[in-house]
């Protein structure tokens, strides 16, 4: 009887070795995994994408929500963390990442509230004052933690306190979501509507 055990066990184990990890969907290099924590709920890959300057390429970002959704109105308006992920691709300068959300807090100042606007700049300040800005292999996440607000880490690291409005983490989310989204082609991809991805996530 234990021999018989002994072999079973010895079996699982090298079956359990032999299978492979939890697949992780790879962008440019980045892994980015297809599932993640989140106060303590297990959060999946709705969408990623590379975000392209030119010809040139500078982040991969995912969008992790509870349950997957299709639509920007379905992402904004859904219950739950959720956490916007952004993978650095190449250096980027806390100068021209600050400058980059300036932009869009003067783009967007007639439709959004002041008050997300002095937290939007509140980010881009916290960046800013990161001495190397951020690098290539950086990762920067963005999470929207229900009861606390906006929680931003860099490296791991808590970069800001916690940004507490809803309607800022929607104003986040608007930047790549919205109806003047930052890449029309990232935006498909975030809500998982770009064909080459759609089978990727759903496998």
């Amino acid at each position: 009887m234990l021999t018989v055990l002994k072999t079973t066990l010895a079996a699982a184990s090298w079956l359990a070795a032999s299978l492979p990890a939890t697949a992780a969907l790879q962008m440019d290099g980045v892994a980015l995994e297809e599932s993640v924590q989140v106060a303590g709920k297990n959060l999946k890959l709705n969408g990623a994408g590379i975000s392209m300057r030119m010809i040139f390429k500078v982040y991969a970002l995912g969008l992790y929500l509870p349950n997957r959704q299709e639509t920007s109105r379905e992402v904004l308006q859904g219950d739950g963390p959720k956490r916007l992920l952004i993978a650095m691709l190449r250096d980027v300068s806390g100068t021209e990442f600050n400058d980059e959300l300036r932009q869009y807090a003067v783009t967007e100042s007639a439709s959004v509230p002041a008050h997300i606007l002095d937290n939007m700049m509140r980010l881009g300040q916290a960046i800013e004052r990161q001495s190397n800005g951020l690098r290539k292999g950086d990762t920067l996440t963005l999470d929207w933690v229900p009861g606390t607000g906006t929680m931003v880490e860099l490296n791991n690291k808590p970069l800001t306190a916690p940004l507490r409005d809803m309607a800022f983490y929607k104003a986040l989310l608007n930047i790549w979501l919205g109806d003047r989204p930052a890449d029309s082609g990232l935006k498909m991809k975030l809500l998982g509507q770009a064909t080459e991805l759609r089978s990727a996530l759903r496998d």
